[in-house]
């Protein structure tokens, strides 16, 4: 027989002499699931979630559970689980309707008329409820549906101001605490032609036969604001959405009788200042005998615009045929509806105004349709550098010529200059007349105030007209002549006032400083 080694036969005894191999223990713990109590024997080293599979429980990603699912268990831990549910609920909530008033002046102090009764809306919101234990701990509202919008209750109130009744020529409209007026014949024969509360006053034009008034509404959504129409002749007239928004600087009626087109540039909204970044294209709709609005048509496309063009380019009708001037930071140029086209006329040099504004000339065309008047920027005064300087021009162009003729210095940057139409004078003469506003400060005119002044077309006869001497002066503005080019209409300290040409005199039509804008049918 093979014997073993002496070495492999003391590791055997030895083998045999050592105790035997102890298995896994385990140990008592205890889950608290609700109002039930379980008592369970888990193997030492398990989780707590082990200890909740071997007890046959479910829970959800809501419950609560101490100590957490990934604690090592040990001899008599206690496990408690709290139930978290959670459900939704629809609850059915009215929308009060809102109260709006509407000065009339139309109607003696103190009266007042319902022009529309409100009604209530109703909305549903969705609320998650969380329940631990059957006890509500939340409610969060995360879901609302407007089933029916409220509708506001108008209230028109008297505000007839105690003023004399002046007899005006053609038809006055104005702005003024979000709806558009109109007065005829007299100035105390005035009516309201919108009650929506909502116009914010960039546009305001009478079309050139008297039927239409084209405005702007402002809007609650991301748009800044949109453009309609409206008879003047109708009773019961319904606005009509001309489907354009965004109408910053312009917009206005192709100057032809009857009215049939309309020109606007858009804008982008911005959420910095000035609050839009112009486009300046130029559009064209047209506007049809039954109220039908066209397709628009793009003249001119989305542009640069030149210096300081997110500010936006300005557009003036001829009195007749296809062109309009234009007008921006950098220079005036012409636009040819039929071509499609642009052409520049004069380099300005742009203001620098270390703002968020840009500093664009008014513009406006003589009855020849070749001279256009507007505010030139001029040499500097001092050792400010020439797009510092303080000097602004009152100034005109003809077409097809490259002379610059300057009728008034240190007119101020806001000189507006608007010219007149054409009336008879005694001797047979016909005659027009420009109104631009004279800076109070000259080199200061971009915080200056204003005086209205008239002269004549060559810049004689240069005559200040309203405020008189050491009363407050008007703010920046374009005027509106009569059609007889007697009266100026202009926006004094808020309110509508008109000018008589001949003496100065002022009269004023509304006492309430809510005035927006302001077109009286040329």
């Amino acid at each position: 027989m093979k014997r073993l080694p002496p070495i492999l036969v003391l590791l055997l005894v030895l083998a045999a002499c050592s105790a035997p191999q102890a298995t896994a223990g385990t140990i008592q713990v205890a889950i608290q699931a609700g109002d039930e109590m379980i008592d369970l024997s888990v193997p030492s080293g398990s989780t707590v979630q082990d200890a909740i599979t071997l007890a046959g429980l479910s829970i959800s990603s809501l419950d609560r559970i101490d100590p957490p699912t990934y604690t090592i268990l040990t001899e008599g831990t206690r496990i408690e689980i709290n139930q978290i549910t959670e459900r939704f609920e629809i609850e059915e909530m009215t929308i009060p309707f809102e109260s709006q008033t509407i000065r009339n002046e139309a109607l003696p102090e103190g009266e007042s008329r319902l022009l529309q009764p409100g009604s209530n809306g109703l909305q549903e919101i969705t609320y998650r409820i969380v329940e631990e234990g059957g006890v509500e701990i939340s409610r969060t509202p995360v879901k609302t549906v407007v089933i029916q919008s409220p509708v506001p209750e108008i209230i028109m109130i008297g505000a007839q101001t105690a003023y004399a009744a002046i007899p005006i020529e053609g038809m006055l409209a104005y702005a003024s605490s979000g709806n558009a007026w109109l007065i005829q014949g007299n100035t105390s024969n005035r009516r309201p032609v919108t009650v929506s509360g909502d116009l914010d006053g960039r546009i305001l034009e009478i079309s050139p036969d008297g039927e239409w008034l084209l405005y702007t509404r402002a809007l609650e959504d991301d748009a800044i604001n949109s453009l309609w129409i409206i008879s003047l002749t109708d009773s019961d007239p319904e606005p009509i959405p001309t489907g354009a928004e965004n109408i910053v600087l312009f917009a206005d009626w192709q100057p032809t009788d009857p009215a049939s087109y309309i020109a606007y540039s858009t804008s982008e909204p911005s959420p910095s200042p000035p609050g839009w970044q112009a486009n300046n294209d130029l559009v064209l709709i047209r506007l049809y005998s039954d109220g039908r609005v066209s397709l628009p048509a793009l003249i001119l496309e989305a542009n640069a615009g030149g210096l300081y063009g997110w500010w936006g380019t300005q557009y003036a009708w001829g009195w007749d045929g296809p062109y309009l001037a234009y007008a921006r930071a950098d220079g005036i140029g012409l636009v040819n509806i039929e071509s499609r086209s642009a052409s520049h006329l004069v380099d300005l040099t742009p203001f620098q105004t270390l703002s968020d504004w840009a500093w664009v000339t008014g513009i406006s065309w003589g009855h020849d349709n070749r001279t256009l008047y507007f505010s030139e920027h001029g040499e500097p005064v001092g050792l400010e550098s020439a797009d510092s300087s303080p000097a602004f021009h009152l100034s005109a162009v003809r077409v097809g010529e490259d002379v610059i003729y300057s009728l008034a210095e240190l007119t101020g940057m806001f000189a507006y200059p608007v010219v007149s139409p054409i009336s008879e004078q005694a001797n047979g003469e016909l005659l027009s007349r420009i109104a631009y506003l004279q800076a109070l400060s000259p080199l200061e005119s971009d915080d200056s105030t204003y005086r209205l002044t008239v002269m004549d077309r060559d810049g004689s006869n240069r005559q200040a007209l309203f405020p008189p001497e050491g009363e407050p002066g008007l703010q920046p503005q374009s005027i509106s002549w009569s059609p007889d080019g007697e009266l100026i209409a202009l926006n004094y300290r808020g309110d509508l006032w008109i000018i008589d040409v001949a003496s100065g005199q002022g009269q004023r039509l509304t006492g309430d400083a809510q005035l927006q804008n302001i077109d009286w049918l040329p």
